[in-house]
Order: C-alpha cells, then sequence, then structure tokens
C-alpha cells in the first residue's frame, strides 16, 4: 500500500499547444479508492498513464510514497494496470495469464500456485481456470484481468475504463465487485472512468477534470451537493442539474415571473468582478416540485415523460426572455403529465446552487 502524488505535474503532447495534463496537484491517501472522472480528452486517462509509466512527464513529478518514479520505467513502479480490452493471452489459460507476470519474476511455483489460486477464489474464478478466454464472457474475461493485476500483490492498481465494454446490468454487477474487493484488499487504487454514476458510486473521492485541468476533488456526496464550478454541477449528477445565467435583481434570480432568493453576500458575490446584472443559478430536478398555475413556479411545457418505475422524468422547454430554455424535473409517478401539459415548477427552498455568471464559480 502506498500514497500517491502528483506535483504540478504536466503533459504536453508534440505538436500540440495546450497541455493534454495541466499542472496537476494531486494527493491519494494510502489505500484510497480515487476515480478520475470527465468527458472524452479532458486527460484523465493521460494521468492515469503518466503514473504508470507508459507517457513521458514533460514538467512536475510524481511520487509513490516518497519514491520518486516520474522518471522510472512502469516495471519499477510497483504497479499494475487493468486495461479498457482485458488485454489477456488468447493461446494462455486463465491460469497462465493469471501467473504469466509471476514466471517472469522467476517466483517460486509453490508461490504462484498460492496466490493465482487466492485471487481466483476472491473473484469466483477456480471453476474456469483451465480455460481460455475465448470460452469466457466479457465479466468472466474481466476478472481474469483484475486477478492477474491482483496476484502482483502491487502497491497501486490503475484501471483504465475497465467496465466500458460490458452490458448495463453487468456493469452494474461488476462495480460493486471492484469496490469491495479494493475495500478487502485495501490497496491504492486510482480508476478512471467517464461514466459520473460509476465515479460517484465506487469512489472515495473523485477527482472531475476538464481540458487537462483538475476542476474539483471530494467526496461523492460534497461534489454533489456543494460543486466548486458550473462544470461539475453540469456533469455530476444524472439526470443533469438545470443551470441557466438569468437576470439579477436585488431579492435574487429573476426565472420570467419567478425568483429564486439569493442572500445579499450572494448577489453582492454576484455582481463582483465584472458579472454585472447576471447570474447562473442551478437546481437540481429532484430539488424542485410541481404547485398550481397561481403558486408562482415556472411553466414548462413537457415534451417526454420517462417513467423509471419509482418515480419519472419530466423534460420539457420554458420561454425565458424570447428563448427556449429546457428543464428536466423528477417528480413522483403517481402526478405524471403528459406530453403537451403545461407544468409549474418551483424550486425547494435552500436547494439552489449560485454561480458567478462570468467566472462560473461558485459564490
Amino acid at each position: 500500500m502506498a500514497t500517491v502524488t502528483y506535483t504540478q505535474a504536466t503533459r504536453v503532447y508534440p505538436g500540440t499547444e495546450r497541455p493534454a495534463v495541466d499542472h496537476l496537484d494531486l494527493e491519494i491517501g494510502d489505500g484510497e479508492f480515487l476515480v478520475l472522472v470527465g468527458p472524452s480528452g479532458c486527460g484523465k486517462s493521460t494521468s492515469l498513464r503518466m503514473l504508470a509509466g507508459l507517457e513521458d512527464v514533460d514538467e512536475g513529478s510524481i511520487h509513490i510514497d516518497s519514491r520518486d518514479v516520474t522518471h522510472l520505467p512502469p516495471k519499477a513502479r510497483d504497479i499494475a494496470m487493468v486495461f479498457q480490452n482485458y488485454a489477456l493471452y488468447p493461446h494462455m489459460t486463465v491460469y497462465e495469464n493469471m501467473a504469466f507476470a509471476l514466471k517472469l519474476r522467476k517466483t517460486s511455483k509453490a508461490e504462484i500456485d498460492r496466490r493465482v489460486k487466492e485471487a481466483a477464489g476472491l473473484l469466483q474464478l477456480e471453476e474456469y481456470l483451465g480455460r481460455k478466454p475465448k470460452a469466457l464472457s466479457g465479466g468472466q474475461r474481466q476478472r481474469v484481468a483484475m486477478g492477474r493485476a491482483i496476484v502482483r500483490e502491487p502497491q497501486v492498481f490503475l484501471m483504465d475504463e475497465p467496465l466500458s465494454n460490458l452490458d448495463a446490468k453487468l456493469r452494474v454487477q461488476t462495480r460493486t465487485q471492484i469496490a469491495s474487493l479494493q475495500a478487502k484488499l485495501g490497496i491504492t487504487t486510482v480508476y478512471v472512468t467517464h461514466d459520473q454514476v460509476e465515479a460517484m458510486t465506487m469512489g472515495h473521492r473523485v477527482a472531475v477534470m476538464l481540458d487537462g485541468v483538475l476542476q474539483q476533488v471530494d467526496t461523492p456526496r460534497a461534489l454533489y451537493d456543494k460543486p466548486s464550478n458550473v462544470f461539475v454541477a453540469g456533469f455530476m449528477g444524472s439526470p443533469a442539474m438545470n443551470i441557466k445565467t438569468v437576470p439579477l435583481t436585488d431579492g435574487g434570480a429573476k426565472f420570467v415571473d419567478m425568483v429564486i432568493p439569493l442572500t445579499r453576500e450572494e448577489v453582492e458575490k454576484a455582481r463582483a468582478n465584472g458579472g454585472g446584472d447576471k447570474v447562473t443559478v442551478g437546481f437540481r430536478p429532484e430539488d424542485c416540485d410541481l404547485v398550481g398555475p397561481t403558486d408562482g413556479g415556472l411553466p414548462v411545457v413537457v415534451e417526454l415523460v420517462e417513467d423509471l418505475g419509482s418515480d419519472a422524468n419530466i423534460y420539457g422547454h420554458a420561454a425565458m426572455d424570447g428563448v427556449s430554455e429546457r428543464f428536466t424535473i423528477r417528480t413522483d409517478r403517481r402526478h405524471m403529465p403528459n406530453m403537451g401539459d403545461t407544468v409549474f415548477v418551483k424550486p425547494r427552498a435552500d436547494r439552489h446552487h449560485a454561480f458567478h455568471a462570468t467566472a462560473g464559480t461558485r459564490i
């Protein structure tokens, strides 16, 4: 087990002006499960590959515990990586795949046998040890790839979108297995995904990246409840937060005839540093109610109703200053409207999020 520290770590690919990873400062605790998340091209996989030694670090450094591994070859870093495509040897059995790295290290046969069978027991792979990868399902192959990493007993596990090739049901099942396995082994794990639901359900902490820059790192709950900027607010959560830039009054944010109250301090911060008479306000689909036509809600025309069984998502639009703006509301399925209906939406008191209109930072 080990800590991992990125200090101003930067990667600039030849022929590009903007760094793929830009001065990343991040500390990962001993035994922590940290998830790197963000849209495609945000630098999360590059950050992982820099730690693995598969990408150069052009500036800054990376440490595992107190050891500087910035320029060490991958085999000298004591890490094990699980890839998206499993990367199993097709001509070898499951046992041979899991044992391969240990054989290269000249580990004794008895020790190899002990470690492979122990990992197979953890991953419920005992009955598949004699099979070859082509005889396994996608979920079983992913567990073999996990087993191959486990037997090495590394200081750090690195996982690069390991579940993206699995179907939806198996993905949910396997992420539960990975999270419980990591808790049992206690090995520091860095996990990359583009799926924010995966990030929220698996990580002790989640690091959100955009354009190579770390936006926020915190617990899943803190990211959800107090996003530090507009990007994090919109990225974390499914369905996404309703975020609009609207006129600012002394009383708050004006959504047509509905005003979301803001404190005096929030209004002052919104007007500072070029904010002017605008403010960006967000509220989550589950943090609002459908009210009566005379209760001061925002009129939203329903375009689609998504019945989820336990509740429902309403997708619609509202006319705001002559522009059609989209909104999503989560409601009790017993009160589902029909397509084409107009519903009146009111955010719950103190459940909104306010951001500076130009800087995008939380106020």
